[in-house]
Order: structure tokens, then C-alpha cells, then sequence
């Protein structure tokens, strides 16, 4: 431990993101990104960027992006917050929104990052059990809550809740934030979005990185009621007033304008996740039901860190938590059909 280090660094567990390795001909479905490039349309508008452009600062409002965001969500413009992917946008979040007396409520099996951001800001927090089939109860969150947040389809079970349920949720907590996470939204599920017009307690924070294939450049938002927005605004502002860069802002333009690409590009990969979970079933493997770009999977008669170890020395590299409760699973982001092919074909020699 450096001699330097401020005090809170020492007792910080950071989050591990997912590998990236170096290899060639690696079947890589460990990280949940799009199988499939972002529209052509996203390149162009790259490519159209001029030298005088990346010489001065980017609008710091990002404004055009923000009036795209709004207008394609029935929302004003001071409802949506822009930021560099959705985990820069839910940092702020957090120290700006979901510290309190009262702890943060969120489930037992989630988005890791979610503790960390706790230890950081000095959050007290409490996670809720999942169901026995990991799902997510509303009423299992009527215990006091200085806020809650849910990832919706939850990370990394891929189990979706529906809109009903969030309104159920919303009605028995008017007075706590609830945050909605929908980073996976858009493979399989509704978005909370619609209930914004409902309750002013309710944030929903989307990405660009996964369903519209923009991982690379980072790009988040948040949608909520003025002052939730405001509050958000007021710590950007005091971190960093140039968020987006000017290729990100005109990139993510191009991805939202080109609307049949990108509603043809998630279905192929729903169509994939129906498909990888068929033939999962049909090697034995109970899969979670999953509206997002990947499956938890788990087989009776191996455990999950040795097929993980097995799948990597054959280059298939899929997720592995040691977590409680999930630690017989595999977590598999959904690839090409040719990934999940050669995916199968690996678990199929290992299984043999």
C-alpha cells in the first residue's frame, strides 16, 4: 500500500471488468458487446469530422444528441443527461441521487459495479435476495430504502421485469429514488421510459454501448423528471464539463437516425439467444430466461469453473462469477451464429 494513497483507497474492492485479451482466432463472448458493427451511417458521420472540429472543445451540453435523445423519447431536453457511457452516468448517480440516511437497495445478485460505487461515496446499502429462480420481487423492497436501484434485465441473470411490476414498485416507494438500469433493454424487454410521465421519483439510464454497438466510444444517458436531471448536471459540472467528445456526439447521432439497422441487428441476435438456448437445453444445461445479449447457464454434472477452463484452452472465452448462488453458472454473451457454434462444439468435447 503506497505511503501516498489518500485514505478510502485502501479499503476500496474495485470492479474487474471483462477480459479483453490479445489472441488470435478467439471465440470472445465474455464481455456482452454486440456481435455485429454499429450502422455504416456511425462510420460516415466518424469519418466526416474535420481537424478545426477535434481542435476546440465539444459543445458540453452535447446538445443535438440531447434533443435527439428527448424527441425520440417524448421527453424535454432538461430530462435527459448525457455521459461518458452508462457507468460514468450512474457514478453520478450515485453521489448525486442515492446517498442517504436509509440504505440503497438493490438485489443480492446484480451488477457488481453497484458496491463498489457504495464504498466510493460512502453509500450505506443493503441487497435484497433474488427469488429462488432469480427473479426480482417488487415487494421485496418495501423495506425503508433511502433509494433503490435495479438493473432491468438484470446483470448478469438476464431475467426481465416487467412494466407492471416497475409501477408496482414505484407506487410503494413515492418517496425513495428508484433507478432503473436498463443497459440490455432493447433485446427483449419494455422500457421503464413511458413512466416517467407518472412519477418524478423514477431515473432510467440507458447505453449506447450494447444494442446500438458503441462500446468502443462510450456513451450514456439519463432520463428523468427536471430536477433529478439537475442534480446530475450539478456534479457533472463540478467533475467534468466536457463529457462526450465530438466524435462520440456525432457518432451516437448517426446510430439513433439509422433506426432499421438497428432494430435488424438486435434481432439477429435475439434470434441467436433463442437459438443458443435451445440447443444449451438440448446438452442438458439449465439456462435462465434471458432478455438481454447473453444467457446464464448452468449443468448439473460439471461444475461451471471447469467447463469455464475447458472452454478457454479451446478459445472460448465466456464469463465465470465465483459469486454465492451463481457460482455453478456460466455467463455467455450471445455471438455470430458461427460464435455459438463453435461455442457448442466446445462444450459438446468437454461434455462428451
Amino acid at each position: 500500500m503506497s505511503r501516498f494513497w489518500s485514505d478510502i483507497v485502501g479499503r476500496l474492492t474495485p470492479y474487474v471488468p471483462g477480459e479483453q485479451p490479445r489472441l488470435d482466432r478467439l471465440v470472445k463472448l465474455n464481455t456482452n458487446e454486440h456481435p455485429y458493427p454499429p450502422s455504416p451511417a456511425v462510420l460516415e458521420a466518424i469519418a466526416g469530422v474535420t481537424g478545426d472540429e477535434l481542435r476546440r472543445y465539444p459543445d458540453p451540453e452535447s446538445s443535438a444528441l440531447k434533443q435527439a435523445l428527448a424527441q425520440r423519447h417524448g421527453l424535454e431536453p432538461a430530462q435527459v443527461f448525457l455521459g461518458n457511457g452508462s457507468d460514468e452516468v450512474l457514478a453520478h448517480v450515485f453521489q448525486a441521487l442515492l446517498r442517504h440516511e436509509d440504505p440503497l437497495l438493490f438485489p443480492d445478485v446484480t451488477y457488481s459495479f453497484y458496491p463498489v460505487w457504495c464504498e466510493l461515496y460512502g453509500i450505506p446499502w443493503r441487497a435484497v435476495p433474488l427469488r429462488a429462480d432469480f427473479a426480482i420481487e417488487p415487494l421485496d423492497y418495501d423495506a425503508r430504502a433511502g433509494a433503490i436501484i435495479l438493473p432491468n434485465p438484470n446483470a448478469p441473470t438476464g431475467r426481465l421485469l416487467s412494466v407492471d411490476a416497475m409501477r408496482r414498485l414505484l407506487q410503494r416507494n413515492p418517496d425513495a429514488v428508484v433507478v432503473i438500469d436498463e443497459a440490455y433493454i432493447d433485446f427483449g424487454g419494455a422500457s421503464a421510459v413511458p413512466l416517467l410521465a407518472e412519477f418524478d421519483n423514477l431515473l432510467v439510464v440507458q447505453t449506447l454501448s450494447k444494442s446500438r454497438s458503441l462500446a468502443g466510444l462510450r456513451v450514456g444517458m439519463a432520463m428523468g423528471s427536471a430536477a433529478l436531471i439537475e442534480a446530475l448536471e450539478r456534479v457533472k459540472n463540478s467533475f467534468n464539463s466536457y463529457p462526450l467528445g465530438v466524435l462520440a456526439q456525432r457518432a451516437a447521432l448517426a446510430a439513433l437516425e439509422d433506426e432499421p439497422y438497428f432494430l435488424e441487428a438486435n434481432r439477429r441476435v435475439i434470434a441467436s439467444r433463442e437459438r443458443l438456448v435451445a440447443a444449451l437445453r438440448l446438452q442438458g444445461f439449465e439456462v435462465l430466461p434471458s432478455a438481454a445479449n447473453f444467457v446464464m447457464a448452468s449443468h448439473p454434472n460439471r461444475r461451471a469453473q471447469e467447463l469455464f477452463t475447458g472452454l478457454r484452452e479451446q478459445g472460448v472465452i465466456v464469463r465465470y462469477f465465483s459469486a454465492p448462488r451463481i457460482a455453478n453458472y456460466l455467463r455467455i454473451t450471445v455471438g455470430t451464429d458461427q460464435q455459438c457454434d463453435a461455442l457448442l462444439a466446445a462444450l459438446a468435447q468437454l461434455l462428451a
